[in-house]
């Protein structure tokens, strides 16, 4: 359904949509900065879905009874809110997953064990998260392909020109983030498609960090596959969106087996179901894929230009702040940067930090983030990280701030 867009963006209003922060945390305020692993959800999405499981649920495409057939005709809307949102062409070519990395582990097994073979390379970048490496890593063994990394500068920016240089006739697929994880880079997808396109690659696209904060058009950027998760997207776990090209989708096996996904099962042949009900075997995740599109409908609700800006204030306002407080150094300075920040405090652990921290009510991730290649190319053991989303405020940013002056009286710095 189309929804109607507000002007402007009030960010206390917003703040009143999301129950969870009004939760106290050893008898403080939670300011949350954990967005980046998984972000709250807005009322509308908790109540979407406890209506549909209390009065609307059912299996969906194989009941002739009135609740599968409501089921069925909300849950395939969903598909159509994802569609839009990605800026598919077509609705067959989103496919329900658990998450990112389901859906990354489903091109690979899919198209990666139907096509590479030995010698073939694969390229991803060294500040992937481990969701898009090792399912390259696992095909490549499977395989005979390789795996071969393109490094990055300190400042967190992918290098264009290694990039070129790695390109070759054996080079299938480039897998890279829309956004890091860790440093919140926005990385050049559309350039570096370009150049992959050129060599005769694929482009894989992990869009986990990208999807909550910046507008995305998956044929603009090139991508030829697209994942993204629900539960970062003020949606549920349990669910995720995998954009595939409709002409690729078509010419990929099955990566599981089951109900839902087929045409006809016999004991000598069975013939599959098309993209996208091919990769969905089994009963899907039904309410969280109707949640899901209630999250997308809430973001898209917004003026996009004011979010935008809103979240700039308080990133910028963060890295400004924090650059004040003495022994924290904050990792990469991209020339763009959305979602997150990664620092460190000399002297104190990363682990230290964020315990210390919780004390004041205040979350945040600490450890290597699932990059451990990144942190190895940055020279650091782990980081803390704060990430944002629309609900947080400078308030936040200044609370974060005195805290971690209070994480140097507690060390005796």
């Amino acid at each position: 359904m189309s929804v109607a867009v507000a002007t402007g963006f009030d960010v206390e209003t917003v703040r009143q949509d999301f129950p969870a922060l009004a939760t106290r945390v050893h008898g403080r305020p939670l300011v949350y900065l954990d967005s980046g692993a998984s972000a709250q959800k807005p009322r509308v999405v908790l109540d979407t879905m406890h209506d549909f499981l209390a009065h609307r649920y059912a299996n969906v495409h194989r009941g002739v009874h009135e609740l599968s057939q409501q089921a069925s005709a909300e849950y395939d809307a969903a598909r159509e809110t994802a569609r839009r949102f990605l800026g598919a062409a077509d609705a067959s070519e989103v496919i329900f997953t658990p998450g990112t990395t389901a859906g990354i582990n489903l091109v690979a097994q899919s198209w990666g064990r139907a096509t590479l073979r030995p010698g073939d390379e694969i390229l991803v970048t060294e500040l992937e998260h481990h969701s898009n490496i090792v399912p390259w890593q696992l095909v490549a063994g499977q395989t005979g392909a390789v795996v071969r990394a393109i490094p990055v500068s300190m400042a967190g920016e992918l290098d264009l020109g290694a990039l070129g240089s790695l390109l070759g006739p054996r080079t299938r697929l480039l897998a890279l983030a829309h956004v890091s994880n860790v440093l919140g880079t926005v990385l050049p997808v559309r350039q570096a498609a370009d150049l992959a396109h050129a060599a005769g690659a694929l482009v894989v696209v992990d869009g986990a960090q990208a999807v909550p904060h910046l507008p995305i058009d998956v044929q603009a950027l090139g991508a030829d596959f697209y994942a993204c998760s629900g539960h970062k997207l003020y949606g549920p776990t349990g669910v995720g969106l995998l954009y595939g090209r409709r002409d690729l989708l078509e010419a990929m096996p099955p990566w599981q087996g089951g109900g839902g996904m087929i045409e006809r099962v016999t004991f000598e042949e069975t013939t599959f179901a098309p993209p996208p009900m091919r990769f969905e075997a089994g009963t899907p995740p039904i309410a969280e894929a109707i949640g899901l599109a209630a999250a997308i409908d809430y973001l898209s609700a917004l003026d996009a230009g004011a979010l935008r800006a809103h979240e700039e204030r308080v990133l910028g306002h963060a890295a400004a702040v924090l650059g004040e407080v003495p022994g924290v150094r904050v990792l990469g300075n991209p020339a763009r940067r959305v979602g997150v920040l990664s620092f460190v405090m000399e002297g104190v652990h990363p682990h230290d930090v964020g315990t210390i921290l919780d004390r004041d009510g205040i979350a945040v991730r600490a450890g290597h983030h699932c990059a451990q290649p990144l942190m190895r190319r940055l020279g650091v053991g782990g980081t803390v990280r704060a990430s944002f989303g629309m609900y947080n405020t400078e308030a936040d940013v200044e609370s974060l701030a005195g805290s971690l002056r209070t994480v140097r009286k507690v060390m005796g710095l």
